[in-house]
This record gives structure tokens, sequence and C-alpha cells, in this order.
């Protein structure tokens, strides 16, 4: 027969053994899900990946003059992001719009030269005007003063990003 001590005893040892495995549980349950988030996260591109914040404001758009229907628009974009990007194309309406720069001529002329694409640093911006980088595209009949229009920059990392720009008269 065995004495109630010695049942005790035996029965001690197993508890201990159980609740120290539980214990030890709990922590690797824990870190086995937080590496499987991590592994997930990682795997979406979401870790490592490099922040552009590119806003795009003040939009405007010229009114073509006399008989012409070519004209300008003009936006100041800004990257706050940590990583450069690039302006690639820019539509209007759905039409595609062209990306130019003017510059002057040896002889003292104006002259547009046309752009593939356009710089946009990383905590930079870009203030277009007609002395600089503009959009070139065709004007829509109908268009007036404070008439807005839609366009859509579409950026190298971003993406593309719609914005509206308000027509004004040139020199308004």
């Amino acid at each position: 027969m065995t004495s109630p001590k010695n049942g005790l005893t035996q029965r001690l040892p197993r508890r201990r053994l159980t609740d120290t495995a539980l214990a030890a549980l709990a922590p690797v349950v824990a870190c086995g899900v937080a590496l499987g988030g991590l592994t997930a996260w990682t795997g979406a591109g979401g870790a490592g990946s490099p922040t552009v914040r590119i806003n795009v404001s003040y939009g405007r758009v010229f009114l073509p003059f006399g008989e012409t229907t070519e004209t300008s628009a003009y936006f100041d974009i800004t990257n706050t992001g940590d990583t450069d990007d690039r302006l690639i194309a820019v539509t209007c309406s759905g039409r595609e719009a062209g990306l130019s720069r003017h510059v002057m001529t040896p002889s003292g002329a104006a002259a547009k030269k046309s752009l593939d694409s356009v710089d946009v640093s990383a905590g930079a911006g870009l203030s277009m005007s007609p002395h600089g980088v503009d959009v070139t595209l065709t004007a829509q009949p109908g268009w007036r003063p404070g008439v807005l229009v839609r366009f859509t920059l579409i950026f190298e990392r971003r993406g593309s990003v719609d914005t509206l720009a308000v027509v004004t008269r040139p020199g308004a």
C-alpha cells in the first residue's frame, strides 16, 4: 500500500513538467505568429520598400490665344517621400499630352524641347511654368476661364495621380 505522501511526490514532478511546458509554449507560439506575419508582409513587398509621396497642386491650363488649339498646362509637384521619382506621362481627359521645356537658342529665340520624362527628387518639388517645364496639349472646344479640366500625371514609382487644372487666360 502506498502512503498519501508517496503518491503526492510522484504527481508533483509531472505537474511541474506540464506547467513548465505550457509556460514555454506561449512565447514560442507568439514568435511563430509574429514571424509568419512578417514573412507575409515582406513577401507582399512591404518591408524595405521606398516611400514615394507625390502631391500635385495648383493646376492651371492656359486658354489658347487666337486660332491655335495648342496650349500648355502647369502644376506644382512635391515629393515629400525619401525616394526620387520621375514624371513619365500625362493625359488630359483621357487624351495623351506631352512634356516639354522652354529653352533659349543661341540666337536668343525661345524654343520648345520635347521631354520623355521629368525628375522629381525626394524632398523637393517641381513648379511648372511658361519659362521651364510644362505639359503641352490640344485645347478642347468649349474651354473658357474657370472651367476645370481633368488630368492624370503618371509617375514611374508612384503610379497615376488624378488632378484638376483650372482654365485661365495667359498672364492672369
